[in-house]
């Protein structure tokens, strides 16, 4: 007699029934205490069910403020002085120099011979290692004692878009991961209440690329940056519609991701798992969120120092909000700032234009250094200032004299966080087209960076298509001379 008890795939598909239909009962249960496990092993973790790849070194640096100067700044006003450039002005590069080099917009301009273009601004030497800094950073100079220099940041990709694509996600390519996101993948948050990855914007438009730039390409969705308005609620339809009670929104919230729970153990989907933390992590900003961007617990002193400004959105306000999140246990924290675009059209004049950028910027980005120094956190806390790409030593004329993209060589600097306090990293030569010294790649500007997160670059991986991808692809070492 044929006993149907004993058939392994009728026993089989029972049980994968059973736990299926009775999700919000049994399964519900089973799923709840290995969550429950999961928190009490890592309670940084909250947040990130799917986190925690690393570290696999002890860390120098537990979050990451990042402020990204979206359209390329010309490091040739602010940072690279070049007397010979000056003195070359108006005379036409050597052909050698740019020989079977690609450039913005500019091939036409090079049929006839592009100029050199000598800065206007003055330069001064400025710390204990003489730091050139141009009079248009009046407040960075003062704290280049405290921060790194890199002079000789190199990257692939000339053209907005796709240069800040490669900038923030080591890809020209359209779904990578960003770093904020293979950050969050690679070690969480310490943030219970508040997204690991938050994103701050400021200036006339967003940067070119848009979410892109801080999304989770083909990593759980979990890890995407959020972004945060500085102004009213920090995300839209954060507050609760008129007549809806906590208590009501709480049952709402429970009986969605009951069923999201029973949707997630019959298809062990890690995108549902994402959607029920996200709905938690919403109730829980409810509270927290406000808390943030309210600024009247912030001293006069320190409303001054960053020169903020409550309730109207600007970057100071921004810097401010990034030390109270990273305050608050966020992981990474990008601030993009527009528009550093120096063509020489409307809007985009070295002159006038050019200096606004700066005054923007300065104070704010002075502040945010001194500041987490002297609460202590900077130790903790990786700071990083650049934008996608340099500028050319050669003029490009259009209303006005400015300068095109440069991936040759552009600017960056670094403070806190393991970095070594005081240096000037790479040198670049008498005319500011190409490094000499110290060549940065932006692959080896990411493999620093993880590796000051405790992250080993060529370990931080993610199977997809059949392939293990990383941020830093195939490429990428560590730079030594930027390490404590």
């Amino acid at each position: 007699m044929n006993d149907a008890t004993n058939n392994p795939l009728l026993r089989d598909i029972t049980r994968r029934h059973f736990f299926r239909n009775c999700a919000i009962g049994v399964g519900s249960i089973a799923l709840t205490s290995l969550f429950a496990e999961q928190l009490a092993a890592s309670p940084s973790q909250s947040t990130k069910p799917q986190a925690t790849r690393g570290p696999h070194h002890p860390p120098r640096a537990k979050n990451v403020i990042y402020l990204f100067m979206a359209g390329g700044p010309s490091q040739l006003e602010l940072f690279d002085y070049k007397p010979k450039l000056v003195e070359l002005n108006g005379k036409p590069i050597p052909q050698s120099m740019i020989e079977g080099k690609r450039f913005a917009f500019m091939d036409s301009s090079f049929k006839e011979r592009t100029t050199l273009l000598g800065s206007r601004r003055k330069f001064a030497q400025h710390g204990k290692h003489g730091a050139w800094v141009s009079e248009l950073f009046p407040h960075q100079a003062k704290i280049v004692d405290d921060i790194a220099i890199v002079k000789t940041v190199a990257t692939d990709v000339f053209n907005h878009a796709p240069a800040k694509l490669f900038m923030n996600t080591g890809s020209s390519q359209f779904g990578r991961p960003s770093m904020g996101a293979w950050v969050s993948y690679g070690i969480g948050s310490e943030s219970k209440d508040l997204p690991g990855f938050v994103v701050l914007q400021s200036g006339p438009r967003g940067p070119r690329g848009g979410a892109v730039n801080w999304g989770s390409g083909f990593l759980p969705t979990i890890h995407q940056g959020v972004p945060f308005r500085s102004k009213g609620d920090p995300i839209v339809n954060l507050s609760s519609p008129a007549g809806i009670t906590a208590n009501h929104q709480r049952d709402t919230i429970d009986a969605v991701n009951a069923l999201n729970l029973k949707r997630l153990v019959a298809t062990g989907d890690q995108e549902i798992q994402t959607r029920i933390g996200q709905y938690e992590m919403a109730y829980r900003m409810q509270t927290s969120a406000p808390e943030l961007t309210d600024l009247s617990g912030e001293s006069k002193e320190t409303m001054e120092l960053y020169g903020a400004d409550p309730g109207k959105p600007s970057f100071a306000n921004n810097c401010l909000l990034a030390r109270r999140l990273v305050e608050r246990g966020v992981r990474f924290v990008q601030l993009y700032h527009t528009n550093w675009d120096s063509h020489g059209g409307p809007g985009e004049t070295l002159e006038k234009d050019f200096e606004a950028r700066c005054k923007e910027v300065d104070q704010a980005s002075a502040a945010l250094v001194i500041d987490l120094k002297q609460r202590g956190l900077l130790e903790d806390t990786l700071v990083i200032w650049g934008g996608e790409f340099g500028r050319t030593p050669m003029g490009e004329n259009r209303t006005s004299t400015g300068r095109n993209h440069h991936i040759e060589c552009g600017t960056m600097w670094f403070a806190g966080g393991g970095t070594k306090a005081g240096v000037i990293v790479g040198e670049t030569d008498e005319l500011g087209f190409a490094p000499v010294e110290d060549r940065c790649h932006v692959h080896d500007i990411h493999a620093t960076i993880l590796h000051l997160l405790g992250i080993e670059h060529t370990k931080l991986t993610y199977r997809f298509q059949g392939r293990d991808f990383r941020l830093t692809d195939v490429h990428g070492k560590l730079l030594p001379k930027l390490l404590a």
